[in-house]
């Protein structure tokens, strides 16, 4: 797409090699680690709208939000205790994927990924057993240190693992993953809501051993990547399993970026010092910026009102749970539009269209929003067309974040990082990505007490940012080696300032010759 900041790939490199079957179920079962964080979203949420959770957990919740019928609809939810057990999780999360840096890079990306399954595990189980506040938030805290394990490795397997050619479409597989694992969660919420007795939450809760019993099991059956044996050392076995996941015995080529770019990685000794040098300038600033806006595009505001507008359209008692199942139906579709289209369109159409039309749907929602509840939280009664028309826009507004800033937020800071940096570059990814989370978790609900419908002008305004910077500083990606990847940087004419054309970025040709492989 010619842009500003677009690049010709067309002199890039071309390395033989097809999308096989081997590949296909390799990356379609680590994408299954995906499943732990979306099951956790959509349950956390769900069960914290069920009565009999609320009354045995957070009393004082339950009490507002049935008995106190002065409550303005906008503060119902202001509980720290209750914020404190959904954004627990975050935080641990950021804590562990530090720690899961270094697991990744010294014995590979399958053993982040066994560790993230059996503490996610372990956390599934406290919390479906749970009876007393604290129980729940030390599960949600294994919980918390399994998903920063999962989510530091995952996306890096999967860009190492699949061809160039379909590198994008392969590592949504994680997004879609986390979009399903939502899903499912929606669905079960609904229907173990209903269970008499109101221990229904404890199935809720307690399933999520489902998931993570998939990527326990998954991360010992899976191959290791040729990039993770090479960079342990382990090159006649990782020229095999090059050869094994790209169908062809040619792969000399590869093979010796690959091994080249590992040679550059061993003479880094502290990769984490290492992200502060000039030339790694334009992969830092993604690997901080990206996950950071992708927190502040608003999509947990627009989710909250959900319940409030689908109860008015006949979804009466069940409001909150349903309104959960469509807009988490929306977002598994928009994200199979992002995988058919991500190789085709490149990732820069995904994320400006994505950015203009949740701008649009924000500011609809948000004069809708302020019409009918105004300042004081009350809306009265609300015509079935007007919700009709709201929900409309929430679904458009879900399905833009769902094919741009959901998938592309996590694939592209996995696929622009040089082998030496990488593993502690996605965790500084994927630590911002749950600091913000945690902070607007912790948050959230507070400002939407005091802000009101405010708070979605507040994030419009940095979806406007967002889609500048996107515009004026992030390159097209598609169609680029992972080991070649410097091209865009030194191609790039902000970014070309920082990567001199001697440094090593992610390419590895200038040095080839000067390696025996």
């Amino acid at each position: 797409m010619p842009a500003v900041g677009g690049i010709s790939t067309g002199g890039g490199k071309a390395y033989p090699g097809s999308l096989t079957p081997f590949v296909t179920v390799t990356c379609i079962v680590a994408a299954m680690g995906g499943l732990i964080f979306g099951y956790d979203i959509g349950i956390s949420g769900g069960v914290t709208s069920m009565d009999p959770f609320l009354k045995k957990f957070f009393p004082s919740v339950f009490r507002k939000k049935n008995l106190d019928k002065t409550t303005n609809e906008y503060c119902q939810y202001d509980s720290q205790t209750l914020t404190m057990f959904t954004s627990s999780l975050y935080l641990a999360a950021l804590l562990s994927s530090l720690v899961a840096s270094t697991i990744t890079r010294k014995f590979g990306r399958k053993l982040s990924m066994l560790f993230g399954g059996l503490l996610f595990l372990v956390g599934a189980l406290i919390n479906g057993f749970a009876n007393h506040v604290w129980m729940l938030i030390v599960g949600r805290i294994l919980l918390g240190f399994g998903i920063g394990f999962a989510n530091q490795s995952v996306p890096l397997y999967l860009s190492e693992m699949a061809p160039y050619k379909y590198r994008g479409a392969l590592n949504i597989g994680f997004q879609l993953s986390i979009t399903v694992g939502i899903l499912v969660a929606n669905v079960l919420n609904y229907f173990f809501a209903k269970i008499k007795g109101g221990w229904g939450w404890r199935l809720s809760l307690g399933g999520a051993m489902v998931p993570a019993l998939i990527i326990t099991v998954g991360s010992l059956v899976l191959p290791d990547t040729p990039n993770s044996m090479i960079e342990r050392g382990d090159r006649d076995q990782a020229k095999a399993q090059l050869q094994k996941v790209r169908g062809v015995d040619d792969v000399d080529e590869e093979f010796n970026d690959l091994v080249a770019a590992s040679e550059a990685s061993r003479q880094v000794e502290y990769p984490w010092r290492n992200l502060l040098q000039r030339k790694y300038r334009p992969q830092l600033a993604m690997a901080v910026l990206i996950p950071f806006f992708q927190q502040l595009t608003g999509i947990n505001v627009i989710m909250f009102y959900a319940p409030v507008l689908f109860s008015s359209i006949g979804f009466k008692d069940d409001s909150a749970l349903m309104s959960a199942v469509i807009t988490g139906v929306v977002n598994v579709l928009a994200t199979c539009v992002s995988i058919y289209g991500v190789d085709k369109w490149g990732r820069r159409a995904l994320f400006l269209e994505g950015g203009v039309q949740m701008l649009i749907c924000q500011a609809v929602v948000a004069a809708a929003i302020g019409a009918k509840f105004g300042i004081d939280g009350n809306p009265g009664e609300l015509p079935k067309w007007y919700a009709v028309v709201v929900v409309l826009f929430i679904c458009i507004y879900v399905s833009a974040f769902a094919w741009s800033w959901g998938p592309l937020g996590w694939l592209v800071p996995s696929e622009i990082f040089p082998l030496e940096i990488r593993s502690a570059a996605q965790s500084i990814n994927v630590s911002v990505n749950m600091l913000f989370t945690f902070l607007i978790a912790q948050v959230f609900l507070t400002m939407l007490c005091h802000m009101k419908f405010g708070l979605f002008i507040f994030f419009a305004f940095f979806v406007l940012v967002m889609t500048f910077f996107i515009y004026f500083f992030l390159p097209e990606t598609k169609g680029i080696p992972i080991e070649e990847m410097a091209q865009v940087w030194r191609s790039h004419p902000f970014w070309s300032r920082f990567v001199d054309h001697d440094d090593y970025g992610n390419g590895v040709e200038m040095r080839k010759g000067a390696i025996k492989v």
